[in-house]
């Protein structure tokens, strides 16, 4: 499996482009903030066909290249129905300006062909199988991707700004549901094997199992607390 990520705009937002093998077929994972030129640079440097964009959730850090990326490759884009509405109306969703300047960069706006996600749906995209969870809490919307373990490789969980290594998403912006974002972490990330590596929306790649023991969020709500005064991260 190929799995070509990078930091990217001024939110160094991750972006992910997943296929079987070089010179395959693509899925791409959150194009933010100028994501577009480094999506061309890892299409051409292995040789790769950009099937769908798919997202885990509506923040203009993850979704401002959406448009630029699926007409310049003519594929649709995938996102939660309650994140939607972020896609054209991005200051809404975070309760403040942007700012003229950056404003001035950003693509706002639909994709040609946009469609829906929902939980528990398994996608299947460019050889690949992304199986759908709902995690509202870091927004409405936010959903995760996993694709299975294999005989090469364990799962990989692409988690957007749900879980991140040593800390979670914020949940102060509107939509934000704190309570929500702990029921998420019981029930989409717990289950998973100590294994899955996890690739977040911000941040060095980690494991279920290392956040299990080090993650002060996820410690407690293994454990049922489900409080911590721990710094929480994203945009």
């Amino acid at each position: 499996m190929l799995i070509a990520g990078f930091p990217a705009g001024a939110w160094g937002t991750n972006c992910y482009l997943v296929a079987p093998a070089a010179g395959e077929e693509c899925v791409i994972i959150d194009p933010g903030h100028q994501a577009a030129e480094g999506v061309a640079e890892a299409v051409r440097k292995h040789r790769l066909k950009p099937v769908a964009v798919v997202l885990t959730h509506g923040h203009i850090d993850h979704v401002a290249s959406v448009v630029p990326v699926c007409g310049a490759h003519d594929v649709p884009a995938w996102i939660h129905p309650a994140d939607r509405y972020m896609m054209s109306d991005p200051e809404k969703a975070l309760g403040r300006s942007l700012g003229t300047q950056l404003m001035g960069e950003l693509t706002v706006g639909e994709p040609s062909d946009l469609r829906e996600l929902t939980d528990g749906a398994r996608l299947e995209l460019a050889g690949l199988e992304l199986t759908v969870a709902h995690a509202p809490g870091h927004t409405q919307g936010s959903v995760t991707f996993r694709l299975p373990e294999s005989t090469e490789v364990p799962s990989v969980f692409f988690s957007g700004d749900l879980l991140f290594a040593g800390s979670i998403g914020r949940t102060d912006l509107p939509g934000g549901d704190h309570d929500a974002m702990l029921r998420s972490l019981a029930r989409v990330c717990l289950p998973l094997e100590d294994s899955t590596v996890v690739l977040s929306g911000h941040g060095p790649q980690t494991t279920i199992g290392r956040e299990r023991v080090s993650n002060p969020y996820l410690r407690d709500v293994a454990d049922g607390l489900g409080s911590t005064d721990a710094p929480r991260r994203g945009m």
